[in-house]
């Protein structure tokens, strides 16, 4: 997956920065907060008004902070299921914050019923692929297949808006979030088929 091969990338060149809030004392949860907030405050006040080269550059930003929590809690030891539970459902807080951004733009200046419908569709479908796997984890069984995680929707998406904001017709934006719903509902899917053969159930 293009999210697994990015984030050793990521993690080497946030190292200095992690190091840095290691001798500032700053706790991973902190910075699972910090970077969840900063994602929906730039989402809510760029996307619905159509800014979204700006608000894309605040939004990767903030999204780094996903590999910066994890490199922390390891190098402070002191990882812990609270903090998995937190940066997990911060994880689905943000996403939901980003496509609900972009429902806004289309409800309002940016005017297209059919992609707001479509834009809905996606941020359903990525809260339903996450839930699908930590239900099935609950349940004793593993679900880490999918053509489309969550590296993967917001590399596409987030991609896309940034590059409509520096002038490219938004076309394409429009474009990624059809194939993220195609994508979305793959993954869909396919979660449900892995947890059907880990059930021992036959092919339906």
């Amino acid at each position: 997956m293009i999210g697994s091969q990015l984030r050793p990338v990521v993690g080497r060149i946030a190292d200095p920065l992690v190091n840095r809030l290691l001798a500032w004392g700053v706790t991973p949860d902190a910075v699972t907060a910090t970077g969840t907030v900063g994602v929906v405050a730039a989402a809510l006040a760029f996307f619905p008004r159509g800014e979204f080269l700006v608000g894309t550059l605040v939004i990767s930003v903030f999204v780094l902070t996903d590999t910066i929590d994890g490199a922390l809690a390891r190098k402070r030891g002191v990882t812990s299921s609270f903090g998995a539970w937190l940066d997990s459902t911060c994880d689905r807080v943000a996403d939901g914050a980003i496509f609900g951004a972009l429902v806004l733009w289309y409800a309002g200046k940016g005017d297209d019923d059919v992609l707001l419908a479509v834009t809905l569709f996606v941020l359903v479908c990525s809260q339903v692929v996450s839930y699908e796997k930590a239900r099935a984890e609950g349940l004793g069984m593993t679900c880490n297949v999918g053509i489309a995680e969550r590296p993967e929707r917001l590399i596409l998406v987030l991609a896309a808006a940034g590059v409509v904001g520096l002038g490219v017709p938004e076309g394409l934006l429009a474009g990624a979030l059809w194939v993220l719903a195609v994508l979305s509902a793959v993954t869909v899917v396919q979660r449900l088929l892995e947890v059907r053969r880990q059930a021992g159930l036959p092919a339906a």
